[in-house]
């Protein structure tokens, strides 16, 4: 079953504030999640003209990312106006969210802005992969 309406926004609250120094900022109306205030990823909520009417979010995407995702999942993933053409990639909420994959992208995003001294102590103090 989707995930639709203040759960998922709060699914996604919890993601983003487990990375480190991860802060939500109101701007454009709509909650953005920075790491030491810059932006990887914005809400775009149903009611407001960013959503369009269906909830979403919007993250940083590494280049080349944007295509790939698209081409693998066109009805979970698509380009997000104004950020589209900077290779943001925005991610559907109201439909089947697979919520690991999710918290991996949101992962990538924040890595892309986050200072590389604290990409490395979250990479010192995650556990060894299996």
């Amino acid at each position: 079953m989707p995930d639709t309406g203040d759960s998922a926004i709060e699914r996604l609250r919890a993601l983003c504030h487990a990375l480190p120094e991860a802060q939500e900022k109101q701007a454009w109306g709509e909650p953005t999640f920075r790491v030491r205030n810059r932006m990887f990823a914005m809400l775009a909520a149903a009611a407001s003209h960013h959503g369009g009417g269906r909830p979403a979010v919007w993250l940083k995407a590494a280049p080349g990312e944007q295509a790939l995702l698209l081409r693998a999942a066109p009805d979970r993933f698509f380009v997000p106006p104004y950020m589209g053409p900077a290779g943001w990639v925005g991610v559907w909420l109201d439909g089947p969210v697979g919520w690991d994959e999710l918290g991996d992208l949101l992962h990538d995003a924040w890595a892309l802005v986050a200072p590389r001294q604290l990409r490395a102590r979250r990479a010192a103090a995650a556990p060894p992969a299996s």
